[in-house]
Protein backbone atom coordinates (compact mmCIF):
# COMPACT_ATOMS: atom_id res chain seq x y z
CA UNK A 1 0.00 0.00 0.00
CA UNK A 2 2.65 2.47 0.83
CA UNK A 3 4.40 1.66 -2.56
CA UNK A 4 1.39 2.24 -4.93
CA UNK A 5 0.79 5.69 -2.39
CA UNK A 6 4.67 7.02 -3.30
CA UNK A 7 3.96 6.10 -6.58
CA UNK A 8 0.20 8.13 -6.84
CA UNK A 9 2.37 11.13 -5.42
CA UNK A 10 5.35 10.99 -7.86
CA UNK A 11 2.73 10.47 -10.28
CA UNK A 12 0.92 13.86 -9.33
CA UNK A 13 3.65 15.65 -7.90
CA UNK A 14 6.21 16.18 -11.29
CA UNK A 15 7.04 18.81 -13.08
CA UNK A 16 3.73 19.53 -15.24
CA UNK A 17 1.13 18.62 -12.77
CA UNK A 18 -0.10 15.93 -14.81
CA UNK A 19 -0.93 13.02 -13.24
CA UNK A 20 0.87 9.81 -14.63
CA UNK A 21 3.67 12.10 -15.74
CA UNK A 22 6.96 10.99 -13.91
CA UNK A 23 9.48 14.02 -13.82
CA UNK A 24 13.26 13.51 -14.05
CA UNK A 25 13.69 13.86 -10.44
CA UNK A 26 11.20 11.07 -9.45
CA UNK A 27 12.80 8.76 -12.19
CA UNK A 28 16.06 9.63 -10.40
CA UNK A 29 14.84 9.13 -7.05
CA UNK A 30 12.93 5.43 -8.58
CA UNK A 31 16.33 4.76 -9.53
CA UNK A 32 18.38 5.64 -6.52
CA UNK A 33 15.90 3.45 -4.22
CA UNK A 34 16.41 0.48 -6.39
CA UNK A 35 20.01 0.83 -7.11
CA UNK A 36 20.51 0.84 -3.16
CA UNK A 37 21.66 4.39 -3.58
CA UNK A 38 19.07 6.52 -0.99
CA UNK A 39 20.28 4.14 1.87
CA UNK A 40 22.84 0.93 2.46
CA UNK A 41 20.97 -1.71 2.28
CA UNK A 42 21.32 -4.26 5.30
CA UNK A 43 21.61 -7.17 2.70
CA UNK A 44 24.31 -9.92 1.50
CA UNK A 45 26.34 -9.54 -1.65
CA UNK A 46 24.48 -12.29 -3.67
CA UNK A 47 21.05 -11.02 -2.74
CA UNK A 48 22.78 -7.82 -3.62
CA UNK A 49 23.79 -8.05 -6.90
CA UNK A 50 20.41 -10.45 -7.99
CA UNK A 51 18.65 -7.60 -7.34
CA UNK A 52 20.92 -5.71 -9.77
CA UNK A 53 20.69 -7.79 -12.18
CA UNK A 54 24.46 -8.08 -12.16
CA UNK A 55 27.60 -5.55 -12.07
CA UNK A 56 29.83 -4.43 -14.68
CA UNK A 57 32.95 -5.79 -14.06
CA UNK A 58 35.82 -5.11 -16.80
CA UNK A 59 37.70 -3.08 -13.66
CA UNK A 60 38.17 -6.24 -11.52
CA UNK A 61 37.52 -4.40 -8.27
CA UNK A 62 35.12 -1.72 -9.51
CA UNK A 63 32.28 -4.16 -7.61
CA UNK A 64 33.71 -4.15 -4.35
CA UNK A 65 33.63 -0.40 -4.55
CA UNK A 66 29.52 -0.58 -6.13
CA UNK A 67 28.72 -3.16 -3.22
CA UNK A 68 30.29 -0.94 -0.77
CA UNK A 69 28.24 2.24 -1.45
CA UNK A 70 25.19 0.09 -1.52
CA UNK A 71 25.25 -2.24 1.25
CA UNK A 72 25.50 -2.04 5.24
CA UNK A 73 28.48 -3.11 6.87
CA UNK A 74 30.13 -5.01 3.34
CA UNK A 75 33.72 -6.20 3.71
CA UNK A 76 35.68 -7.15 0.88
CA UNK A 77 35.85 -10.78 2.11
CA UNK A 78 32.76 -11.32 1.32
CA UNK A 79 32.65 -10.86 -2.31
CA UNK A 80 35.84 -12.86 -2.60
CA UNK A 81 34.48 -15.55 -0.56
CA UNK A 82 31.74 -15.64 -3.37
CA UNK A 83 33.93 -15.89 -5.93
CA UNK A 84 35.82 -18.57 -4.32
CA UNK A 85 33.46 -20.52 -3.59
CA UNK A 86 32.01 -20.09 -7.24
CA UNK A 87 28.81 -18.43 -6.12
CA UNK A 88 29.60 -15.72 -7.96
CA UNK A 89 31.31 -15.59 -11.73
CA UNK A 90 32.80 -12.75 -13.81
CA UNK A 91 31.26 -13.27 -17.72
CA UNK A 92 30.87 -11.98 -20.76
CA UNK A 93 27.01 -10.91 -20.81
CA UNK A 94 24.95 -7.41 -21.37
CA UNK A 95 26.39 -5.37 -23.62
CA UNK A 96 29.02 -8.04 -24.47
CA UNK A 97 30.94 -6.45 -20.84
CA UNK A 98 32.06 -8.68 -18.31
CA UNK A 99 29.86 -8.85 -15.63
CA UNK A 100 30.06 -10.08 -12.24
CA UNK A 101 26.67 -12.06 -11.25
CA UNK A 102 25.73 -14.94 -9.10
CA UNK A 103 26.44 -18.37 -10.73
CA UNK A 104 22.52 -19.34 -10.68
CA UNK A 105 22.09 -15.94 -13.32
CA UNK A 106 25.26 -16.51 -15.15
CA UNK A 107 23.93 -19.86 -16.49
CA UNK A 108 20.39 -18.30 -16.88
CA UNK A 109 21.57 -14.35 -18.49
CA UNK A 110 24.35 -15.81 -20.98
CA UNK A 111 21.72 -18.04 -23.16
CA UNK A 112 19.66 -14.29 -23.19
CA UNK A 113 22.48 -12.35 -24.17
CA UNK A 114 24.11 -14.80 -26.48
CA UNK A 115 22.56 -13.85 -30.07
CA UNK A 116 23.95 -10.26 -29.10
CA UNK A 117 27.10 -11.46 -28.72
CA UNK A 118 27.19 -13.62 -31.95
CA UNK A 119 25.46 -10.51 -33.83
CA UNK A 120 28.56 -8.62 -32.70
CA UNK A 121 30.72 -11.15 -33.87
CA UNK A 122 29.68 -11.77 -37.08
CA UNK A 123 29.81 -7.95 -38.27
CA UNK A 124 33.40 -7.37 -36.95
CA UNK A 125 36.06 -8.04 -38.35
CA UNK A 126 36.70 -11.34 -36.53
CA UNK A 127 33.95 -13.13 -37.83
CA UNK A 128 34.89 -11.95 -40.90
CA UNK A 129 38.70 -13.12 -40.74
CA UNK A 130 37.05 -16.44 -39.90
CA UNK A 131 34.66 -16.41 -42.83
CA UNK A 132 35.04 -20.08 -44.43
CA UNK A 133 36.74 -21.31 -41.59
CA UNK A 134 35.01 -24.36 -39.50
CA UNK A 135 34.58 -22.18 -36.27
CA UNK A 136 32.29 -25.21 -34.95
CA UNK A 137 35.69 -27.40 -34.65
CA UNK A 138 37.59 -24.51 -33.31
CA UNK A 139 34.88 -23.62 -30.92
CA UNK A 140 34.58 -27.67 -29.98
CA UNK A 141 38.33 -27.80 -29.43
CA UNK A 142 38.61 -24.47 -27.30
CA UNK A 143 35.79 -26.08 -25.38
CA UNK A 144 37.90 -29.33 -24.83
CA UNK A 145 41.08 -27.29 -23.98
CA UNK A 146 39.36 -24.72 -21.70
CA UNK A 147 37.67 -27.21 -19.69
CA UNK A 148 41.11 -29.15 -19.36
CA UNK A 149 42.75 -26.25 -17.59
CA UNK A 150 41.93 -22.47 -17.15
CA UNK A 151 43.93 -20.14 -19.77
CA UNK A 152 43.12 -16.79 -20.91
CA UNK A 153 41.77 -16.92 -24.75
CA UNK A 154 44.85 -15.42 -26.30
CA UNK A 155 47.04 -18.38 -25.27
CA UNK A 156 44.38 -20.86 -25.75
CA UNK A 157 43.86 -19.54 -29.30
CA UNK A 158 48.02 -20.00 -29.60
CA UNK A 159 47.13 -23.49 -28.95
CA UNK A 160 44.68 -23.64 -31.63
CA UNK A 161 46.70 -22.81 -34.43
CA UNK A 162 48.53 -25.68 -34.61
CA UNK A 163 45.55 -27.82 -35.81
CA UNK A 164 44.24 -24.13 -37.75
CA UNK A 165 47.68 -22.34 -38.79
CA UNK A 166 45.59 -20.00 -41.85
CA UNK A 167 43.59 -18.63 -38.56
CA UNK A 168 44.01 -15.38 -37.54
CA UNK A 169 44.90 -15.74 -33.98
CA UNK A 170 43.24 -12.80 -32.34
CA UNK A 171 39.78 -13.84 -34.14
CA UNK A 172 40.20 -17.45 -32.59
CA UNK A 173 40.36 -15.88 -29.00
CA UNK A 174 37.23 -13.81 -29.95
CA UNK A 175 35.11 -16.66 -31.45
CA UNK A 176 35.89 -18.97 -28.26
CA UNK A 177 34.99 -15.45 -25.95
CA UNK A 178 31.96 -15.20 -28.24
CA UNK A 179 30.64 -18.73 -28.75
CA UNK A 180 31.69 -20.35 -25.40
CA UNK A 181 30.11 -19.05 -21.61
CA UNK A 182 33.42 -18.48 -20.78
CA UNK A 183 33.58 -17.52 -16.49
CA UNK A 184 36.92 -15.79 -15.60
CA UNK A 185 38.04 -18.00 -12.34
CA UNK A 186 40.03 -16.96 -9.32
CA UNK A 187 42.08 -15.23 -8.32
CA UNK A 188 40.85 -12.83 -11.24
CA UNK A 189 38.78 -10.32 -9.33
CA UNK A 190 39.56 -11.81 -5.57
CA UNK A 191 40.42 -8.34 -3.48
CA UNK A 192 44.07 -8.12 -3.28
CA UNK A 193 45.10 -10.48 -5.59
CA UNK A 194 46.02 -10.29 -9.07
CA UNK A 195 46.07 -12.46 -12.12
CA UNK A 196 45.63 -12.83 -15.81
CA UNK A 197 41.71 -13.44 -16.74
CA UNK A 198 42.02 -17.11 -16.90
CA UNK A 199 39.08 -19.03 -18.36
CA UNK A 200 37.01 -21.77 -18.33
CA UNK A 201 33.31 -22.65 -18.80
CA UNK A 202 30.81 -21.74 -16.93
CA UNK A 203 29.38 -25.23 -17.06
CA UNK A 204 32.59 -27.09 -16.04
CA UNK A 205 33.07 -24.41 -13.62
CA UNK A 206 29.61 -24.75 -11.59
CA UNK A 207 28.90 -27.78 -12.37
CA UNK A 208 25.71 -27.52 -13.90
CA UNK A 209 24.41 -26.48 -17.31
CA UNK A 210 23.02 -23.42 -18.94
CA UNK A 211 19.58 -22.67 -18.54
CA UNK A 212 17.62 -24.73 -20.98
CA UNK A 213 15.12 -22.00 -21.41
CA UNK A 214 15.69 -19.06 -19.89
CA UNK A 215 12.76 -16.12 -19.95
CA UNK A 216 13.12 -12.95 -21.95
CA UNK A 217 9.51 -12.13 -19.69
CA UNK A 218 11.30 -13.05 -16.32
CA UNK A 219 14.68 -10.39 -17.43
CA UNK A 220 12.19 -7.82 -18.22
CA UNK A 221 10.11 -8.34 -15.11
CA UNK A 222 14.00 -8.19 -13.00
CA UNK A 223 15.42 -5.28 -15.38
CA UNK A 224 12.15 -3.07 -14.03
CA UNK A 225 12.49 -3.92 -10.71
CA UNK A 226 16.31 -2.91 -10.84
CA UNK A 227 16.15 -0.15 -13.18
CA UNK A 228 12.20 0.92 -14.01
CA UNK A 229 10.25 2.89 -15.00
CA UNK A 230 11.44 2.61 -18.21
CA UNK A 231 10.89 2.43 -21.77
CA UNK A 232 11.38 -0.52 -23.98
CA UNK A 233 14.50 1.16 -26.09
CA UNK A 234 15.99 1.66 -22.40
CA UNK A 235 15.70 -2.54 -21.69
CA UNK A 236 17.03 -2.62 -25.54
CA UNK A 237 20.11 -0.61 -24.58
CA UNK A 238 20.82 -2.32 -20.88
CA UNK A 239 20.57 -5.62 -22.96
CA UNK A 240 21.66 -5.10 -25.92
CA UNK A 241 18.73 -7.29 -26.87
CA UNK A 242 16.56 -6.07 -29.75
CA UNK A 243 12.61 -7.24 -30.81
CA UNK A 244 11.76 -6.66 -27.27
CA UNK A 245 8.77 -4.88 -27.80
CA UNK A 246 7.29 -8.40 -28.58
CA UNK A 247 8.05 -9.07 -24.72
CA UNK A 248 6.56 -5.98 -23.30
CA UNK A 249 3.07 -6.43 -25.33
CA UNK A 250 3.04 -10.20 -23.72
CA UNK A 251 3.84 -8.72 -20.34
CA UNK A 252 1.43 -5.39 -20.48
CA UNK A 253 -1.20 -7.44 -18.77
CA UNK A 254 1.22 -7.43 -15.52
CA UNK A 255 2.67 -3.70 -15.78
CA UNK A 256 1.38 -0.14 -14.82
CA UNK A 257 2.70 2.67 -16.91
CA UNK A 258 3.56 5.96 -17.12
CA UNK A 259 5.00 8.64 -19.09
CA UNK A 260 8.25 10.57 -18.74
CA UNK A 261 8.21 14.37 -19.64
CA UNK A 262 8.91 13.87 -23.04
CA UNK A 263 5.79 11.89 -23.79
CA UNK A 264 7.73 8.25 -24.15
CA UNK A 265 5.72 5.40 -22.26
CA UNK A 266 7.16 3.97 -19.27
CA UNK A 267 6.80 0.51 -17.88
CA UNK A 268 6.80 -0.71 -14.58
CA UNK A 269 6.06 -3.72 -11.98
CA UNK A 270 3.48 -3.20 -10.01
CA UNK A 271 4.37 -1.77 -6.29
CA UNK A 272 8.30 -1.14 -7.24
CA UNK A 273 9.10 1.89 -4.64
CA UNK A 274 8.43 5.35 -6.81
CA UNK A 275 9.68 7.95 -3.38
CA UNK A 276 8.90 11.16 -3.41
CA UNK A 277 11.02 13.47 -5.84
CA UNK A 278 12.04 15.82 -3.17
CA UNK A 279 13.30 12.21 -1.03
CA UNK A 280 16.83 13.54 0.20
CA UNK A 281 19.17 11.63 -1.07
CA UNK A 282 22.91 11.67 -0.15
CA UNK A 283 26.44 11.71 -1.71
CA UNK A 284 27.73 8.63 -3.26
CA UNK A 285 30.63 7.31 -4.95
CA UNK A 286 29.37 4.82 -8.28
CA UNK A 287 32.81 2.47 -9.38
CA UNK A 288 33.88 3.32 -13.41
CA UNK A 289 31.47 1.40 -15.90
CA UNK A 290 28.57 1.27 -13.04
CA UNK A 291 25.33 0.19 -14.37
CA UNK A 292 22.83 2.60 -12.99
CA UNK A 293 24.85 5.06 -15.10
CA UNK A 294 24.65 3.08 -18.45
CA UNK A 295 21.48 1.30 -18.55
CA UNK A 296 18.80 3.26 -19.86
CA UNK A 297 19.16 4.45 -23.61
CA UNK A 298 18.07 7.92 -21.92
CA UNK A 299 20.57 8.11 -18.88
CA UNK A 300 19.63 11.95 -18.07
CA UNK A 301 17.37 10.52 -15.32
CA UNK A 302 21.08 10.55 -13.52
CA UNK A 303 23.65 11.70 -16.03
CA UNK A 304 24.07 14.27 -18.89
CA UNK A 305 25.29 12.93 -22.02
CA UNK A 306 27.70 15.81 -21.64
CA UNK A 307 29.24 14.28 -18.54
CA UNK A 308 29.42 10.52 -20.24
CA UNK A 309 33.14 11.02 -21.37
CA UNK A 310 34.11 12.37 -18.45
CA UNK A 311 32.62 10.00 -16.23
CA UNK A 312 32.51 6.20 -17.58
CA UNK A 313 36.36 5.60 -17.52
CA UNK A 314 36.37 6.69 -13.85
CA UNK A 315 34.61 6.54 -11.01
CA UNK A 316 31.22 9.06 -10.70
CA UNK A 317 30.32 11.30 -7.83
CA UNK A 318 26.51 11.83 -7.68
CA UNK A 319 25.03 14.67 -5.65
CA UNK A 320 21.24 15.08 -4.65
CA UNK A 321 21.13 11.93 -6.78
CA UNK A 322 23.21 13.49 -10.18
CA UNK A 323 26.26 12.76 -11.29
CA UNK A 324 28.25 16.21 -10.15
CA UNK A 325 31.80 14.83 -10.66
CA UNK A 326 33.95 12.04 -11.38
CA UNK A 327 36.78 10.71 -9.43
CA UNK A 328 39.74 8.33 -9.21
CA UNK A 329 41.86 6.58 -6.86
CA UNK A 330 46.10 7.33 -7.36
CA UNK A 331 49.07 5.87 -5.13
CA UNK A 332 52.24 7.26 -4.58
CA UNK A 333 54.78 6.31 -2.07
CA UNK A 334 52.59 5.07 0.33
CA UNK A 335 49.90 7.17 0.08
CA UNK A 336 46.56 6.74 -1.71
CA UNK A 337 44.63 9.97 -2.91
CA UNK A 338 41.30 10.16 -3.28
CA UNK A 339 41.35 12.92 -6.88
CA UNK A 340 37.67 14.39 -7.25
CA UNK A 341 36.66 16.96 -10.11
CA UNK A 342 33.45 18.51 -9.54
CA UNK A 343 32.12 19.63 -12.81
CA UNK A 344 30.87 22.41 -10.83
CA UNK A 345 31.28 24.24 -7.29
CA UNK A 346 29.66 22.53 -4.41
CA UNK A 347 27.77 24.29 -1.86
CA UNK A 348 29.38 24.34 0.95
CA UNK A 349 27.10 21.22 2.66
CA UNK A 350 27.61 19.15 -0.43
CA UNK A 351 31.22 19.54 -0.34
CA UNK A 352 31.46 18.94 3.55
CA UNK A 353 29.51 15.81 2.98
CA UNK A 354 31.28 14.44 -0.42
CA UNK A 355 34.60 15.04 1.59
CA UNK A 356 33.05 13.51 4.24
CA UNK A 357 32.26 10.17 2.14
CA UNK A 358 35.44 10.09 0.19
CA UNK A 359 36.97 9.30 3.27
CA UNK A 360 34.93 6.46 4.33
CA UNK A 361 36.01 5.59 0.67
CA UNK A 362 39.67 5.89 1.17
CA UNK A 363 39.39 4.12 4.35
CA UNK A 364 37.71 1.52 2.58
CA UNK A 365 39.58 0.75 -1.04
CA UNK A 366 42.86 1.86 0.39
CA UNK A 367 42.90 -0.01 3.57
CA UNK A 368 47.48 -0.52 3.27
CA UNK A 369 47.81 2.61 2.58
CA UNK A 370 50.04 4.20 5.19
CA UNK A 371 48.57 7.70 4.33
CA UNK A 372 44.80 8.85 2.69
CA UNK A 373 44.38 12.41 1.22
CA UNK A 374 41.26 13.87 -0.97
CA UNK A 375 42.67 16.12 -3.46
CA UNK A 376 39.70 18.65 -4.99
CA UNK A 377 39.28 20.45 -8.64
CA UNK A 378 36.66 22.63 -9.97
CA UNK A 379 36.66 21.66 -13.50
CA UNK A 380 37.17 24.85 -15.64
Amino acid sequence: MAARTAARGAAERNASGQAGVLSRRALNRALLQRQMLLRREPVSPDVAIERLLGMQAQAPYAPYVGLWTRLDGFAHDELSALLLDRRAVRIVLMRSTVHLVTGRDGLTLRPLTQPVLERQFRGSPYGKRLAGMDTDAIVAAGRALLEERPLTTTDAARVLRERWPDADAESVAHVLRTALPLVQVPPRGVWGQGGLPLCTTAEHWLGRPLDAAPSADAMMLRYLSAYGPATVADVQAWSGLTRLREVAERLRPRLRTFRDEGGNELLDVPDAPLPDPDTPAPVRYLPEYDNALLSHADRTRIITPEQGARVFTRGALLVDGFVRGAWTLARAKGVATLKVEAFAKLAKTERAEAEDEGGRLLAFAATDAEGREIEWKVAG
